[in-house]
């Protein structure tokens, strides 16, 4: 028995599949069928249920697992501490972000993460809020990006970005030559907009009642980019935060007009469990997340982008995230 046959039958345990687990680790799916029967061998017992699918977890697969989990979350502690009197930045960080947040924002924090430290591995992958809590709760990521994210008391969410809502048309819509309007013209305009169970619908729901407007939702959608599509057309008008169309306006495919006299905002928040225990890799990103973009070292730049006294995107001054304390949760 070694890690890696344990991070291979967490990784089964998890998506319950021994085909798509096998890709993920670069190897045939027979090895890792394999490698699993063999520790089932040595523990005299089953661990998974093979007679349905997805594979499930027999009772004793679960104590297995979830000590399995506590042991490798372990190792990598053990590891970041010897590494760290290295001066090294190494390890994973797992990242979920809502779709919304798009590569055009996190391409910045990507690229300079990356470049900063080589040695550190960045996963980041786009899913629906719902999942993006889900992977954070579950411990399947490190840090989750999320609009309105719920306040629990396993959950720290800490204030991201306030992204300012614009009304956005098409360039032939009635109200395109305008470069501001009033909350109360929006009453009776058709409105493209988010599902009911998504936050950001239920704010945009709540914003509108407190302004006593009423508009006339004619077409829904669970994310950004068929929004955009169908305000495209002439569907109707949106209600969406600035970043998320600053490609369109540019190109001039779509429109974007202040609302004067109301402040909405999306709030964008950094999520992870309170019990968490962060790798240096993992502090590294989030300091990074709050720094201003424009600060990050361009290409052919000799100076590192790192200040004393970095800004995020609202404009607020941070302080250097301090390494979280690496003692195992009780």
């Amino acid at each position: 028995m070694n890690l890696r046959d344990l991070e291979l039958f967490c990784e089964v345990a998890h998506v319950g599949s021994f085909s798509k687990a096998a890709k993920a680790h670069g190897m045939s799916q027979p090895a890792a069928s394999e490698i699993v029967k063999g520790l089932e061998e040595q523990l005299g017992c089953e661990l998974l249920n093979r007679s349905i699918r997805p594979l499930q977890l027999t009772a004793e697969g679960k104590i297995y697992y979830d000590g399995c989990h506590e042991l490798l979350e372990g190792y990598r502690r053990l590891e970041d501490r010897i590494l760290q009197r290295r001066d090294k930045v190494v390890g994973p960080v797992r990242v979920a972000s809502i779709y919304s947040v798009g590569l055009l924002q996190m391409d910045c924090y990507v690229k300079e993460f990356e470049r900063l430290y080589p040695d550190a591995a960045l996963d980041l992958k786009y899913l629906h809020p719902k999942d993006v809590l889900d992977g954070v709760l579950n411990e399947e990521v490190d840090v989750g990006l999320m609009s309105f994210a719920p306040r629990r008391a396993d959950l720290v969410c800490e204030t991201w970005q306030d992204q300012k809502i614009v009304a956005v048309v098409a360039p032939q819509h009635r109200l395109a030559t305008r470069s501001a309007i009033r909350v109360a013209e929006l009453d009776g305009e058709s409105l493209v907009g988010f599902t009911c169970e998504l936050r950001m619908r239920q704010e945009t729901d709540r914003w509108l009642k407190q302004a006593k407007v009423s508009v006339n939702v004619l077409h829904t959608f669970d994310n950004i980019e068929n929004i955009k599509r169908a305000v495209e057309v002439g569907s109707g008008l949106s209600l969406l935060p600035v970043p998320t169309v600053r490609r369109e306006i540019d190109i001039g495919s779509l429109v974007a007009i202040e609302i004067e006299d109301v402040d909405w905002v999306r709030r964008l928040d950094i999520v992870y469990r309170r019990t968490k225990p962060f790798t240096t890799a993992i502090s590294r990103f989030l300091e990074l997340l709050n720094q201003n973009p424009e600060t990050f070292t361009q290409p052919g730049d000799s100076k590192p982008s790192e200040s004393p006294a970095a800004t995020n995107s609202t404009g607020k001054k941070t302080k250097k995230r301090e390494p979280r304390s690496q003692s195992l949760p009780r």
